[in-house]
């Protein structure tokens, strides 16, 4: 295997990062070397080339985590193409959106799937489905592309409006996974156990960060929490990888014997609650966790070293290789130690911006700061953040959901945190709502946990928030929405609420 160097490459040059026979990937019963790999990415490559399609053209694929969806973001880059990973959580609507959207030339999905989309919803690409593909008889090269180009685009959840397509090129992503790989330490002896969805680009990042590394990623779809701990047992995993509502559920697993391999466990996605960073800590004493700060925008942009979590359990950490993080004023000058400000990410892990979206790229990526050392266009984040007196990064919640009781600025976050901590809980979300004395008013919604749950929450929060920050009211449910992605539902929530 090669070193992981900063140069970029074309993305399709990952299959070539390990040793010819060692095992890339597990997908299904038939495992695939890394030489393997790059054959069977040569291939798929090029029976894309022989429907018909010219480089740039995009590619749209809508199934679980097959060998094709594992394989297609290297066998588009090969072709030339630009891969659309459509979530296979999403219905009819929502692909047919991305398809019109992305102006997808070539749509592979299961037959199940494509059959639910209408005629006019397919008008804007040919389909082919997944029992019918076959690879093609010859196989294209490693590619020669400008490592600049465009590769993909990754839709965004929609928490605001419909999804919009970040665009990535090879760079972006390319040293997007040598970065990971190399902060989290990944190495060939490596086995990845890929449960996020792979449409997410902290999915993507589980299958490209190990191949970077050399090492072998499992691609596997769950029902059921319990579904992960028998698989991390089976295949002797060494990383993984999940969101917060997936650890609230693998936290309170019993293991047994099963995590013993783990050594790399890591959240993104959102915050971590601090219970339940101490018991994974607990669970896995031996394994290091990283708890990360991304956005699509721009890959993934902070991490905490691990041997700082149990002193910083509320920390996200500092810049990644080849990120430059900054907490930004409203008035553009940097925001001093323990100031909160919008966190402002540059380097060339920031995207190309949204997918003929001309209006809301010029919101989100403009010229970095003055102070910036990489300078260019950077990705404003719109999270609130504060950098301590260590250098490390707390984050504070979006701008727009932090609210405002009598002039104070509260985070959803520390709501949130504080219930959680009272045990009366098992899920947790805070909003502002309007309120004619106070400006906001806190609306604490809630999944209970155990008996007296309203009553042990109450006494909680009296003992340990201040007046200001107590919930006016709570709001029980049976569960919380989430997402595509495995994150809390925020905007469905507070639809509903609304």
């Amino acid at each position: 295997m090669t070193t992981l160097s900063p140069t970029p490459y074309p993305l399709d040059h990952l299959a070539l990062r390990g040793a010819p026979d060692a095992v890339a990937l597990v997908a299904g019963d038939e495992p695939l070397t890394f030489a393997g790999l790059d054959a069977a990415v040569g291939r798929m490559a090029f029976a894309l080339m022989s429907k018909g399609l010219e480089p740039g053209d995009r590619i749209a694929t809508w199934m679980g985590k097959t060998r094709m969806a594992c394989l297609m973001p290297l066998a588009a880059a090969r072709a030339g193409l630009v891969h659309v990973p459509i979530n296979p959580v999403l219905k009819h609507a929502q692909a047919a959106h991305i398809l019109a959207d992305s102006g997808t030339k070539l749509l592979i999905g299961n037959r199940g799937r494509l059959d639910s989309l209408g005629t006019g919803e397919l008008a804007c690409a040919n389909a082919i489905a997944l029992e019918d593909w076959a690879d093609g008889a010859e196989a294209l090269p490693p590619s020669s592309c400008d490592p600049n180009d465009l590769v993909a685009l990754l839709y965004t959840s929609g928490s605001t409006g419909r999804p919009k397509g970040v665009m990535l090129s090879h760079t972006n992503l390319w040293l997007g996974a040598v970065s990971v790989a190399r902060y989290l330490g990944l190495s060939p002896s490596d086995r990845t156990l890929c449960v996020l969805p792979l449409a997410f680009d902290y999915g993507q990042s589980q299958l490209l960060s190990t191949w970077a590394a050399g090492g072998c990623a499992i691609a596997f779809d769950y029902l059921l929490p319990r579904d992960v701990v028998r698989a991390v047992g089976r295949h002797d995993v060494t990383v993984l990888a999940g969101v917060p509502p997936l650890w609230l559920q693998l936290a309170e697993q019993d293991w047994g014997d099963a995590g013993r391999s783990l050594r790399t466990l890591t959240n993104s996605g959102g915050h971590l609650p601090e219970r339940v960073v101490r018991r994974l800590r607990a669970l896995f004493p031996e394994a290091k966790l990283h708890l990360m700060y991304g956005l699509t925008e721009a890959f993934r942009s902070s991490s905490l070293d691990p041997s700082l979590v149990d002193a910083n359990p509320d920390s996200v950490g500092s810049a990644i290789p080849f990120a430059e993080l900054m907490v930004v004023r409203p008035d553009g000058s940097e925001a001093p130690a323990g100031e909160e400000g919008e966190l402002v990410h540059a380097g060339p892990l920031v995207a190309q911006g949204y997918w003929h979206d001309a209006t809301r790229t010029a919101e989100r990526f403009k010229p970095a700061p003055g102070f910036s050392r990489l300078g260019g266009i950077a990705v404003w984040s719109g999270d609130t953040v504060a950098k301590g007196e260590d250098g490390l990064l707390r984050f504070r919640g979006r701008d727009d959901a932090m609210i405002k009781v009598a002039g104070n600025r509260i985070s959803p976050t520390e709501i949130e945190e504080a219930a959680l901590a009272s045990g009366a809980v098992s899920e947790a979300a805070a909003f502002g709502v309007p309120d004619a004395r106070l400006g906001q008013a806190i609306l604490l919604v809630a999944v209970a946990k155990g008996q007296d749950a309203e009553q042990r929450l109450l006494t909680w929060f009296r003992r340990e928030l201040p007046a200001h920050m107590l919930p006016q009211r709570v709001m029980w449910k049976l569960e919380l929405p989430v997402g595509p992605n495995g994150k809390l539902d925020r905007a469905a929530l507070k639809a509903e609420l609304a």
